[in-house]
């Protein structure tokens, strides 16, 4: 108890910290929901109209011309907008920082030493994210707690369902025992098998499903061979999974929506189109490299006990029995219905949704199957705080301004170092905030900057939607480390600890693959 008191204190001075320090002003502004312009010749005295790089956005930009003075201010603009009667007008900060956005900071580094150190419950926590963002104002009610049912955690609400299915009707046995009979009685090699399987698998179907099947298959074997929780053996064969799910995801671009949004945003900036298979020719080898990657990573951290043996596999296999073609029938099918979402234009949930349903009409789930499995804690509560935070970082401008001031740095330096930028930037965001968020958020900041400089704009795509397939820092980071957690093996800690040595070797992987392959292909 004394141990979470302190852990606590150290949280709230932390954040009381960051409230504390001076919050820079800015002196450029992006106002929108005025087409007339009103604004700027009210306030033409003291600021000018600059150009908007953003060519997706309606608003236009206004910069101080006495930045650093009363008149040079955000709060000056909200006169001229008051005493102009400007009704819907909204003023939002570019290169400073708006006070509704320190105070996310503040809110922001509380949370996430509570997520690595875990002074209370992750899922307490977690449903704490959606109470302090609207007791400091920086949401309102509706937005924190419609984001505990996302679409995203209705999404791994589904993937979870189909394990418990998979379970329940053997599947996850019979996947096992193939694996196990291709790698003998090696724990390490059943583990870096199966991680690398699924982590490749990714690249097709979407990594929380390929982790909700890993872990599935992995958790039954750990409890025959008496593996108990908090283990090194237990962190590294849960660890593994969504490691190596998180990396595949980056092969193809019906892998994770970063990489489509990455694209969709290169062609509308600059007309210029990344095909499925221009994206598989210079994306498929940095998947390839960082999965096992990634597994080796979590391997070195945490050695699993060699004393663990498999069971001997069976010659051959057993028939299958009419619940096992059940289930595999609606899992293939719903797959299927992901695959092919830009043709039918049906959302994952709903076929998701239909699927579930599928599994209790035809007898292959009970509804108390569901209600005792599933962790509701962890998609609800984890995972939807998670979003709400990461929306949160967008809405109050905390994600912009940091994006703003970090990227003018590396202005100048080429196409490696502008790469390197995105890839670092983008791969530690992403923890915080959805990776398709994060591509969104930098993609309008990066391209110009990559026009102006004259480096390919298909470089900072793809670099953008493969770095953010490292979200290995916290367990909030991506759908495929919560489900990994529902499972209770590891600490928090230890994913941030496993993290910590996996992305920069994994960007650093990913460096090279541009660096090489990318010049061999003639990109750079």
């Amino acid at each position: 108890m004394a141990k979470k008191a302190v852990l606590l204190a150290i949280a709230v001075a932390l954040a009381l910290v960051v409230y504390a320090l001076p919050r820079p002003e800015g002196d450029t502004w992006e106002i929108n929901g005025d087409p007339e312009k009103k604004l700027a010749t009210a306030a033409q005295k003291d600021f000018k109209e600059v150009p908007n790089p953003n060519k997706r956005s309606q608003g236009y930009l206004l910069q101080a011309l006495s930045p650093g003075t009363a008149q040079g201010t955000a709060e000056n603009l909200q006169k001229a907008m008051t005493a102009n009667q400007l009704q819907g007008v909204k003023l939002d900060y570019v290169n400073g920082l708006s006070p509704r956005a320190k105070t996310f900071l503040a809110v922001l580094v509380f949370l996430i030493f509570l997520f690595v150190f875990e002074p209370v419950p992750l899922e307490i926590t977690a449903l704490s994210i959606g109470v302090l963002l609207v007791a400091a104002g920086v949401t309102d009610l509706k937005d924190a707690w419609a984001a505990y049912m996302h679409p995203v955690v209705v999404f791994i609400m589904c993937c979870l369902v189909f394990a418990i299915a998979m379970e329940k009707a053997g599947l996850t046995k019979r996947l096992a025992a193939a694996i196990g009979r291709k790698t003998g009685g090696s724990v390490v090699k059943f583990t870096f098998t199966i991680a690398i399987t699924l982590g490749v698998a990714s690249s097709v179907m979407h990594d929380a499903a390929a982790a909700a099947i890993g872990l599935a298959t992995m958790l039954p074997i750990m409890r025959a061979l008496g593996i108990e929780p908090y283990t090194n053996t237990a962190k590294f064969m849960t660890l593994s999974i969504p490691f190596a799910a998180s990396c595949g995801g980056m092969g193809t671009l019906t892998g994770g929506g970063r990489c489509r949004v990455s694209a969709a945003f290169l062609k509308e900036f600059t007309g210029v189109e990344l095909t499925f298979l221009d994206w598989t020719i210079f994306a498929m080898p940095a998947a390839l490299l960082t999965v096992p990657a990634a597994v080796f990573v979590v391997w070195l951290v945490f050695r699993p006990d060699p004393k663990f043996k498999m069971p001997a596999a069976e010659g051959k296999a057993e028939p299958w029995s009419p619940i096992e073609i059940k289930t595999m029938l609606i899992l293939l099918a719903v797959l299927v219905a992901w695959l092919t979402k830009s043709v039918h234009g049906l959302d994952y949930t709903i076929t998701g949704g239909v699927a579930v349903a599928l599994l209790v009409l035809l007898s292959v789930l009970e509804w108390e199957d569901i209600h005792k499995h599933l962790e509701w804690g962890t998609a609800l509560f984890i995972f939807g705080g998670g979003i709400a935070l990461g929306l949160a970082m967008d809405d109050s401008g905390a994600a912009r301004y940091f994006a703003n001031k970090f990227f003018p740095l590396v202005q100048g330096g080429g196409w490696l170092v502008l790469f390197a930028a995105v890839g670092i930037f983008g791969a530690l965001v992403t923890n915080a905030m959805a990776n398709v968020a994060a591509a969104a958020l930098v993609m309008p900041i990066v391209l110009p900057m990559a026009l102006l400089e004259g480096v390919d704009p298909r470089i900072i795509a793809l670099c953008l939607g493969m770095a953010t397939s490292f979200a290995m820092l916290l367990v909030i980071g991506c759908p495929p480390n919560a489900i990994a957690y529902s499972y209770r093996q590891f600490k928090a800690f230890d994913l941030t600890k496993a993290g910590l040595v996996a992305t920069p070797l994994l960007l650093g992987i990913l460096i090279l693959v541009a660096a090489v392959w990318w010049r061999v292909l003639g990109l750079v």
